[in-house]
């Protein structure tokens, strides 16, 4: 069986580098993803990447440089203020959710149900329907009011994954660094990989 689509959402916190190469990864396994990016995480990923992306005429080689034809075909970019797209609804089935990197405000509108664009709204989707629905904080230090949020968000069902990296598989590069992170993700989507040497092997 084909398995469910899977969504990502891109929003204004550091890191895009994570969410560009989970992008990557999932889409040389041939899986299809529905894409989210809200106006913060696109100046980030000009401000990180220097990568322009255009929210309202989005083209994968934009976000993904020499991306092929192949790829850009299992993408289907939603942009972040529609709400009659197939993620605003639970009767789309998805195989998990994504959102890479999770800013603090998109935190704390999904740990409150605001529901005020189409990512915050597709991740309320994933927590009643209680599919995976990982948040990718990068935030350092963290105050108590986001503290307070990442455990409201977890009591309701979301996994909260850090991109905090490991040092115990070989690191050599910046890059082991961020595939240690994406490998976390994968996992957690029950995606097979092979970015990282595991525990004890």
């Amino acid at each position: 069986m084909t398995p469910h689509p899977l969504i990502l959402a891109i929003t204004g916190a550091s890191g895009a580098v994570f969410a560009v190469r989970l992008l990557e990864v999932l889409l040389a396994g041939g899986r299809e993803v529905h894409l989210m990016i809200s106006p913060s995480g696109a100046a980030v990923v000009k401000q990180e990447l220097d990568r322009a992306v255009s929210l309202d005429t989005f083209e994968l080689r934009s976000l993904v440089p020499g991306a092929s034809e192949t790829a850009a075909s299992l993408v289907r970019y939603h942009h972040y203020a529609d709400f009659m797209a197939p993620p605003a609804s639970g009767s789309f089935l998805t195989g998990g959710m994504v959102v890479c990197p999770c800013s603090g405000s998109t935190l704390s509108g999904i740990a409150h149900g605001s529901s005020t664009n189409l990512i915050q709204r597709a991740a309320d989707v994933h927590l009643k329907e209680r599919r995976k629905l990982i948040l990718v904080p990068r935030e350092t230090p963290l105050s108590v009011i986001y503290l307070d949020n990442m455990k409201r968000a977890a009591e309701a069902g979301a996994v909260i994954l850090p991109a905090m990296p490991g040092w115990y598989h070989g690191v050599r590069s910046v890059q082991d660094l961020v595939d240690f992170v994406v490998a976390r993700i994968l996992d957690q989507l029950g995606v097979p990989h092979e970015l990282m040497r595991r525990w004890g092997q």
